[in-house]
């Protein structure tokens, strides 16, 4: 681990990567400007905040989800650095305004004034966001992001926000999930040929260390992140060569110093003592076999006689790798079964999140004020789902902590101290309150751009993010961890606060009854 680079994935590292490869800027996957990653009502909106001359009021955005993912009971903040580079590099190129200025409305016209195009050209966010650190785990209403600034750039910030928090968060939670089952055995990444395409293949390789794999068989990766590199050969390699044996010491030959068999292309059990073979010639030549792979069959049983077979041949030494569609509940079942797998493979159940899809995040708008000078105006998003009211006011996690442990999180007011506890409200249901005492209460989101600029020790590195998931997940009670009915982690709305979001509830009520009587 101590050989990993420093190196922050950012979109335009990439882009650079794949033009130093050889490929000119408009042959690569999206070109040099990724400003137009947005949906397009939020440049009709931001066209008309600035008509209605609404565009500089001061608003306050936070990016938050309402439940969590795999029915479990934690998730792992990811993305974030990936989406700082987002902000400080948006640009809207030549290309990117005449394509916009090419857009019609249904009448025909054009979509877009001159005059906001205008604007576009020389546009650079001037927005203030404050972030939870990647590596923590968070709970549903938590603003893990808070976007401060005049309205139509906080608006145009939304799309690539959630789409890049959104599915970082999603795969370092599956990804943490799967390492907590593995209880210590290294889990390495495998998922690149099943990725929703490159730049998913990028983030969730990305992501999925930040949840706490150890490697990725992902090169491109391992190059702009320092993210340890792993893999072995394929099924096409024994099936290439006149029969198994032979091919085994042909990649030894090749491979002496880094020779891992893959032993089930025909027989699995034979492919193993064909490997013991190898193995015994390896030494003779000074080496070690490092271990087999097995990828298909029943992995418990294949494991426990392929651990038999290496053992009585003296490779005690030698791993037991093992893949095939592996996720956190067949590890853990195998476990149970008293599998002999040292290193776990994991593909396409991570990342493509595999059994949910997305996050589910949103992005809404909790304060506005036409002024600096002015007070916030609080707003509220209603809903006749209770999970679906959100939260109103400037806002900050409060995480309480005590011998050690985390105990609860209150969602606060920005910038409301918290000192020896807090009774929070649950945010579904207002009826259930808890008491938070603590040691200490730790202020979770942090300033990361004001104005637009970087402020602060700047971006952390990767590894750091993945200690950091790698401790909290150790700082959660073992009730929270659970894959089936976890403990609910103590996470609410501060009770005040609380209150105030009823009333704001209740006044929009009444206005909306009285609007309809009239």
């Amino acid at each position: 681990m101590s050989a990993l680079l420093s190196v922050i994935y950012t979109l335009r590292r990439y882009h650079r990567a794949v033009r130093e490869v050889g490929m000119e800027a408009d042959d690569s996957v999206h070109g040099t400007s990724l400003s137009l990653l947005t949906d397009l009502y939020q440049l009709t909106m931001s066209q008309g905040y600035l008509a209605a001359g609404r565009g500089e009021d001061r608003a306050v955005f936070h990016l938050f989800f309402r439940k969590l993912p795999f029915g479990g009971g934690f998730a792992i903040a990811a993305g974030m650095e990936p989406a700082l580079e987002w902000l400080k590099a948006a640009r809207f190129d030549e290309s990117d305004v005449a394509y916009l200025a090419s857009l019609r409305a249904a009448d025909g016209s054009a979509l877009f004034a001159p005059v906001f195009l205008e604007r576009l050209r020389g546009f650079r966010f001037g927005i203030d966001v404050d972030m939870v650190a990647e590596g923590t785990a968070v709970f549903p209403h938590e603003p893990l992001v808070r976007v401060e600034g005049p309205l139509w750039h906080c608006q145009l910030a939304e799309t690539a926000l959630l789409t890049i928090i959104n599915f970082q968060t999603l795969i370092a939670t599956k990804a943490a999930r799967m390492v907590h089952a593995a209880a210590g055995d290294p889990v390495i990444e495998f998922g690149l040929r099943r990725a929703q395409g490159i730049d998913g293949g990028l983030s969730a390789t990305r992501a999925a260390f930040v949840g706490g794999v150890a490697a990725t068989s992902n090169v491109l990766a391992g190059k702009l992140l320092g993210v340890p590199v792993r893999g072995t050969h394929a099924h096409s390699w024994v099936m290439a060569f006149e029969d198994e044996l032979e091919s085994f010491r042909a990649y030894a030959k090749a491979m002496p110093n880094n020779c891992l068999l893959l032993v089930d292309t025909f027989d699995t059990l034979r492919g193993v003592r064909n490997a013991v073979i190898v193995g015994g010639e390896l030494e003779a030549a000074g080496h070690r076999l490092l271990g087999i792979r097995l990828d298909s069959g029943d992995l418990a049983y294949l494991s426990i006689e392929a651990r038999k077979i290496l053992d009585a041949a003296g490779l005690n030494d030698a791993s037991i790798v093992a893949s095939n569609d592996l996720d956190e509940r067949t590890i853990l079942s195998l476990k149970h079964q008293g599998a002999k797998i040292d290193t776990w493979g994991v593909g396409t159940r991570l990342v493509t999140g595999g059994d949910q899809s997305a996050l589910g995040g949103v992005y809404k708008l909790a304060a506005i004020r036409t002024n600096e000078r002015e007070a916030w105006r609080s707003t509220i998003k209603l809903s006749d789902h209770v999970a679906k009211v959100s939260i109103p006011g400037r806002l900050d996690i409060g995480r309480c902590w005590r011998d050690g442990r985390m105990v609860g999180d209150a969602i606060v007011r920005a910038d409301e101290a918290l000192a020896g506890g807090s009774t929070i409200v649950d945010a579904d249901d207002p009826t259930r309150e808890k008491r938070l005492e603590g040691d200490r209460f730790e202020m979770l989101l942090e300033p990361r751009l004001r104005g637009g600029e970087v402020v602060g020790q700047g971006p952390a590195r990767l590894i750091e993010a993945r200690q950091r998931a790698i401790a909290q997940r150790a700082a959660l009670h073992p009730g929270v961890l659970r894959f089936d009915s976890p403990h609910q982690y103590p996470a609410g709305i501060e009770q005040s606060l609380a209150a105030e979001r009823l009333e704001m509830v209740r006044a929009a009520r009444q206005r909306a009854a009285l609007g309809a009587q009239a």
